[in-house]
């Protein structure tokens, strides 16, 4: 059996910053573009990745713009992840019509399977997709595939926090059971483990040696309420005269993960855009008087220490970074992915016919 990665070549719809990409990467596959809308993005993923940047809209790629990017290595992928807004449980009200045209990027992204018919296909995104008539739609896309998935948590494979995500794999190449071996599961990683050895900084301090490492200032009234939160604790631990008068209401004290910190020895909450903001989860530092950093959220998102996600003297817009990095895909969840789909290919070109019919759904469902 050869211990070489198979050779495939991968495109990466609505790749965003990099992260799944990077992770297949870290697989062996090859990934030879990113398609983006975001121009934000270009920079991140080009100077990390060694593929192109191509800056369009997903609903406005034809697959004979994908064709040449798919075709230099034995197998095909074709890989993203929809932006996962429209299906999220936060700030659904009044977004319907926004919504609706959202969805239409799922459907986007299974016109171009079913116009390329590349040999593999994976999807990830927000657990509610899978309710929503529109998935339904989007497996119609894949006939003549093994489809197959899953909700997985992330805590599970490494990733340190909190975080469920749908995760369909599909191939062209027989019923072969995309094999999570038991190594791929982990205990969970803490958030000491993954960004305990950061210097430390002050709210609204810049490192000088990583633009990244910054963290929002602090009004008065929030460095008190940091000062008297408790790693793992919630604003009912405060003094009344620190409680925001919005949860003084009855409709706001059963929202008390705001204002917390963030425990050393367990995993994060999920990272969200909004991640360098103190009230706006618990987004706390477990020790430090201030919300997490930039760099300390990418970190919790698998991105390597040394990603760079700002050109030279660039100033930074918490926005636009805190976007970038909460929508992305962590980079260890497509990695794992990424090695699903070698070990697959393996399988298939060692002729493993005793795992056909050995599902995904099985081998996932065991473990998560």
């Amino acid at each position: 059996m050869s211990e070489d990665p198979p050779t495939i070549s991968a495109v990466d719809l609505f790749c965003g910053v990099g992260g799944l990409t990077h992770g297949l990467v870290r697989s062996g596959i090859n990934v030879t573009a990113g398609v983006d809308l975001d121009p934000h993005c270009r920079y991140p993923f080009e100077a990390n990745n060694a593929a192109p940047f191509l800056e369009r809209d997903v609903k406005d790629v034809k697959a004979a713009d994908l064709e040449p990017y798919l075709s230099g290595g034995k197998y095909s992928l074709l890989a993203g992840c929809a932006p996962c807004q429209p299906f999220s449980t936060y700030s659904q009200s009044g977004r319907s019509k926004k919504r609706g045209m959202d969805w239409r990027l799922v459907l986007n992204f299974g016109s171009l399977v079913a116009d390329l018919q590349p040999d593999l296909v994976t999807m990830e995104n927000v657990v509610q997709l899978a309710d929503h008539e529109v998935f339904s739609e989007f497996l119609g896309s894949l006939k003549g595939y093994s489809v197959t998935w899953a909700k997985v948590e992330c805590t599970q494979i490494g990733v340190p926090q909190s975080r469920k995500r749908l995760v369909l794999l599909a191939s062209k190449l027989g019923g072969h059971g995309l094999d999570l071996t038991p190594q791929f599961v982990q205990s969970p990683r803490t958030v000491r483990e993954e960004i305990g050895k950061l210097p430390p900084i002050n709210a609204g301090q810049q490192h000088p040696r990583d633009p990244l490492h910054i963290a929002s200032s602090l009004s008065e009234i929030n460095m008190k309420r940091i000062k008297a939160s408790k790693p793992g604790g919630t604003w009912r631990d405060w003094d009344p005269d620190l409680i925001a008068a919005c949860h003084r209401k009855e409709t706001g004290s059963t929202y008390p993960s705001v204002y917390g910190r963030m425990e050393w020895d367990a995993p994060a909450p999920t990272i969200t855009t909004q991640c360098f903001g103190y009230g706006n989860g618990r987004f706390g530092h477990p020790t430090q008087d201030r919300a997490i950093s930039l760099r300390e959220a990418a970190m919790l998102q698998t991105f390597p220490r040394n990603y760079k996600f700002l050109k030279r003297g660039e100033k930074v817009t918490f926005s636009r970074l805190g976007r970038m990095i909460g929508n992305a895909v962590p980079v260890r969840l497509g990695e794992v992915i990424g090695q699903c789909l070698v070990d697959h290919v393996r399988a298939f070109e060692n002729g493993e016919t005793e795992k056909v019919g050995v599902g995904v759904s099985e081998q996932l469902g065991r473990l998560f």
